[in-house]
C-alpha cells in the first residue's frame, strides 16, 4: 500500500507517495550515508533523467540494493 508524506525539498513543500518499502529502503540508505531523508531525496531530486520525482526515488532505491548485491557476490 501506498504511504504518502509530506516534506521540504529545496525550499518547497512536497508531498510524496510511495510503498512502504521503498520508505524504508530510502531510511536505510539515509542511514548508510549519514545523511538526512530530505537530504538524500532533494540529491535524487536534483540528479534525475526521470520527470517524475517518485519514479526517480523508486530507481535509485533499486540501484542501491542491485549495486549491494552485486558487491556481496564478488566477495
Amino acid at each position: 500500500s501506498m504511504e504518502k508524506r509530506s516534506l521540504s525539498i529545496a525550499g518547497h513543500r512536497t508531498s510524496l507517495a510511495l510503498e512502504a518499502e521503498f520508505w524504508s529502503g530510502l531510511e536505510a540508505i539515509s542511514v548508510a550515508r549519514q545523511m538526512p531523508l530530505a537530504a538524500l531525496i532533494r540529491e535524487i531530486d536534483e540528479t534525475r533523467d526521470n520527470p517524475n520525482l517518485s519514479s526517480a526515488i523508486r530507481t535509485a532505491v533499486l540501484a542501491w540494493y542491485r549495486d549491494g548485491a552485486r558487491s556481496r557476490a564478488q566477495d
